[in-house]
């Protein structure tokens, strides 16, 4: 599984992309993370508002930093 998130590194996408990577690992989920700050992007998802999360091309947030309970019930999905 490919997880991508999509921010230019406020405050919000550095802990979305931590607790995405705390998420994986205590949940030995395999899957790859991929940080992306390239605005060009986040045009291409629609993304208007950072940060993002993207689980195989899909976006499954935006503009908030979910939960660590939602972020496992997201990547349960995409596993």
């Amino acid at each position: 599984m490919i997880v991508k998130v999509l921010g230019a590194g406020c405050k919000k996408c550095s802990t979305l992309e931590e607790n995405v990577k705390k998420v994986i690992n205590e949940n030995q989920i395999d899957a790859v993370v991929e940080k992306v700050t390239d605005i060009q992007e986040f045009i291409k998802y629609g993304i208007l508002s950072t940060p993002a999360l993207i689980i195989d091309e899909k976006v499954v947030s935006y503009g908030t930093v979910p939960s660590n309970v939602k972020l496992l019930e997201w990547l349960k999905k995409g596993n």
